[in-house]
C-alpha cells in the first residue's frame, strides 16, 4: 500500500468519526500521519508535529490492524505497535478505524 492511499483511507475514516478531542500521530518511519481532533472535526495531514499520543508501526501492520488481521493488544505486546504518550487516547483509535 502506498502512502497516499494510506493517508486517504485515514482521512475518510477520520471524517466519519467524532473528533478525538486531542492530537494523534501515526509514525510509519519516513511517513507520518497527524490527526488534529481538537476542533469540531478530525483534521488529517502528513505533517510531523508533536502529538498527545504517537503510534509507531509499519504500514503493513497498520493495514492488518484496520482489516482485523492483527489483534491490537497482541500487536502492542509483541512490539509490532509502539505507543507513546496518552494511552487513553490510544484506546479511542478503534472508533477512528
Amino acid at each position: 500500500m502506498d502512502f497516499s492511499a494510506l493517508l486517504e483511507g485515514i482521512q475518510q475514516k477520520a471524517d466519519g468519526a467524532a473528533a478525538l478531542g486531542s492530537t494523534l500521530k501515526f509514525d510509519f518511519g519516513d511517513d507520518k500521519v497527524f490527526i488534529d481532533g481538537t476542533g469540531d472535526k478530525n483534521v488529517v495531514s502528513s505533517e510531523d508535529k508533536e502529538a498527545a499520543c504517537t503510534l509507531t508501526m509499519s504500514p503493513e501492520n497498520f493495514q492488518k490492524l484496520v482489516t482485523g488481521d492483527l489483534n491490537p493488544m497482541m500487536a502492542v505486546m509483541s512490539g509490532k505497535v509502539k505507543i507513546s504518550g496518552d494511552m487513553g487516547l490510544a484506546m479511542k483509535i478503534q472508533s477512528l478505524l
